[in-house]
C-alpha cells in the first residue's frame, strides 16, 4: 500500500531539494508529477485536483518557513495538505445514546465485515469496553458460525443467533441479552450483498430504526479503490454513516480510497485493517498516514505497538537480571515473543523514519527465524535454559531433533546468545548507567 506513491513523491522532492529557490516554474513541474502520482494511486480526480491547487497556492505564497530549504518547504506543505485531505485528526468511536451502545457494521458481501467485527471487539476490550458480538447475517452460509468461532478465539461473548430468526428480532433481543451479560457495547455484524440493492438497504434501515445505534460504520474493501468511495456515498445517503473502516489495507491496493474517502464523502476513516490476525486493526490517524506516505516513518504507532506488547513488570525484572548477568535463554525467548506480538519485523522497521521501500526490500529478514529459535529453546530442559554451558554434543542433537532443526541451527542460537551476554557484561562493567546517560530520553 502506498509504496509506488511514496517512491514517486520522494523522486519529486529529491529534484526540488537541488533547487536554490522555489519558482513558479519548478513548482509546477514538481506538482505535475505529484498529480500524476496521486491519480495513479487511484485518488479521486476532484480530490487530486483540489489538493494540488492548495499545495501550489501555499508554495507560491508566503506560507513557508525561513529555516527550511525549498525541498523541505514542499515536503512540509504536501504533508499538511495530505493530512487535511484525510481528515486532520483521528475521530474516535461514538458511544453516545442508549445503553448499551450499539455499533452497526454494514457493507457489501466479501468486504470483511465479520472478521472486522472480531478485530474491533478485541480492540474495544483492550481499551476497557465490554463488547458483545451480534451475528445478524442469516443468509450467508456459516456466517453466524464464523462470528461465534471468532468470539470464542478472542474471549468475547456472542449472541446465539439462528438462521431462522429475523434480523430485527436478533438485534432487539441482543440488546436485552447484552445487559444480562454485563456488556456495554454491541457490535452488530449485518448481512451484505454482492451489490447495493433495495432489499439490503430496507433491512439495514429497519435495524437502525429498531435499536437506534450510536454509530453506523461501513466496512469497505481497500482493494476496490474508488469503488469503496462510491459505495460509501451510497450507504451514507440511506443510513447516515458515522465513519468508514477500510479492510485489506495490507494488500496490493494503491491506496486511493484511504486518501479520498473523507474528502469525497465527508465521513472519517476511523480504522484500517492491516492483516489477517485479530490484532491487525489500527485506528486511522491522518497525520501518521501522511508521514508514512512521505517516507517520514510512523514513530508514534511503533511506540504504541511496543507499549501493548511489553509487560512493564517483566521489563523491570529483566533489567535486574541484566544487571546481575542472569539473563537466561528462557528470558531470551520471552523477549522474542514480545517482539513477535508487535507484528512483522519488516512492518515495524518500515515505521521508522528514513527507511524506504528499497531499503526494506534489501533486508534479509525472515520472521520464521523467530519460530525456529522458539522451537529450539522449547526443546531444551529447564536446566539447559538456565545454564547454556551444559549443552554439549549429545544434548545439541536431542534439541535439534526435538525442534525439527539442525545442530548447526542450535549452535547458531547459542553463539548469538553468548555474544549478546558478552555485550551485556561489558555494559555492566562500565555500568548500564553509562549507557543510560548516552540515551536522548
Amino acid at each position: 500500500m502506498f509504496d509506488n506513491l511514496s517512491d514517486k513523491l520522494n523522486a519529486v522532492f529529491k529534484k526540488l531539494k537541488g533547487r536554490g529557490t522555489l519558482t513558479e516554474k519548478n513548482i509546477e513541474e514538481g506538482l505535475k508529477q505529484v498529480r500524476l502520482a496521486l491519480l495513479e494511486a487511484d485518488v479521486n480526480y476532484r480530490v487530486a485536483k483540489k489538493v494540488i491547487s492548495d499545495i501550489k497556492e501555499r508554495a507560491l505564497g508566503q506560507d513557508v518557513m525561513d529555516s527550511l530549504t525549498p525541498g523541505q518547504q514542499i515536503v512540509k506543505i504536501v504533508y499538511d495538505e495530505f493530512t487535511t485531505m484525510m481528515g486532520d485528526e483521528h475521530e474516535a468511536l461514538n458511544f453516545g445514546g442508549a445503553t448499551p451502545a450499539s455499533i452497526m457494521l454494514v457493507g457489501l458481501q466479501g468486504s470483511g465485515k465479520t472478521t472486522t467485527a472480531g478485530k474491533l471487539a478485541l480492540f474495544l476490550r483492550k481499551n476497557g469496553r465490554k463488547p458483545y458480538l451480534v451475528p445478524v447475517d442469516v443468509y450467508r452460509p456459516a456466517a453466524i458460525e464464523q462470528l461465534q468461532k471468532l468470539g470464542s478465539q478472542i474471549g468475547v461473548p456472542v449472541f446465539p443467533s439462528t438462521a431462522q430468526m429475523a434480523p430485527v428480532d436478533i438485534c432487539t433481543e441482543a440488546v436485552r441479552s447484552a445487559i444480562n451479560e454485563g456488556c456495554d457495547t454491541l457490535l452488530i455484524d449485518t448481512a451484505g450483498r454482492l451489490h447495493i440493492d433495495e432489499e439490503l438497504m430496507a433491512e439495514l434501515e429497519a435495524i437502525k430504526k429498531s435499536i437506534k445505534p450510536s454509530e453506523i460504520l461501513l466496512v469497505a474493501d481497500a482493494m476496490t479503490g474508488q469503488d469503496a468511495v462510491n459505495i460509501a456515498e451510497s450507504f451514507d445517503k440511506r443510513l447516515n454513516l458515522g465513519g468508514v473502516i477500510l479492510s485489506k489495507m495490507d494488500g496490493d491496493a494503491r491506496g486511493g480510497a484511504a486518501l479520498s474517502i473523507k474528502a469525497v464523502t465527508g465521513k472519517p476513516l476511523k480504522f484500517i485493517g492491516v492483516g489477517e490476525k485479530t490484532t491487525a486493526l489500527e485506528p486511522f490517524y491522518p497525520d501518521r498516514m501522511a508521514s508514512r506516505i512521505l517516507g517520514m516513518g510512523d514513530t508514534l504507532s511503533f511506540i504504541e505497538k511496543a507499549q501493548e506488547a511489553v509487560d512493564i513488570k517483566k521489563a523491570e525484572e529483566l533489567e535486574k537480571k541484566l544487571r546481575k548477568n542472569q539473563f537466561t535463554l528462557e528470558d531470551f525467548m520471552d523477549q522474542i515473543s514480545s517482539v513477535r506480538k508487535m507484528g512483522s519485523i519488516k512492518e515495524l522497521i518500515g515505521m521508522l523514519p528514513g527507511i524506504n521501500k528499497k531499503q526494506l526490500a534489501g533486508m534479509n529478514i525472515d520472521d520464521r527465524e523467530f519460530v525456529r529459535i522458539e522451537a529450539i529453546i522449547n526443546s531444551m530442559t529447564p536446566q539447559e535454559r538456565r545454564d547454556h554451558a551444559i549443552i554439549k554434543g549429545s544434548r545439541k542433537k536431542r534439541i535439534a531433533m526435538g525442534s525439527g532443526t539442525t545442530v548447526q541451527d542450535v549452535n547458531k542460537l547459542l553463539k548469538s546468545y553468548t555474544q549478546a551476554m558478552k555485550v551485556v557484561k561489558k555494559f555492566n562493567k562500565g555500568g548500564l548507567r553509562s549507557l543510560k546517560n548516552m540515551l536522548p530520553f
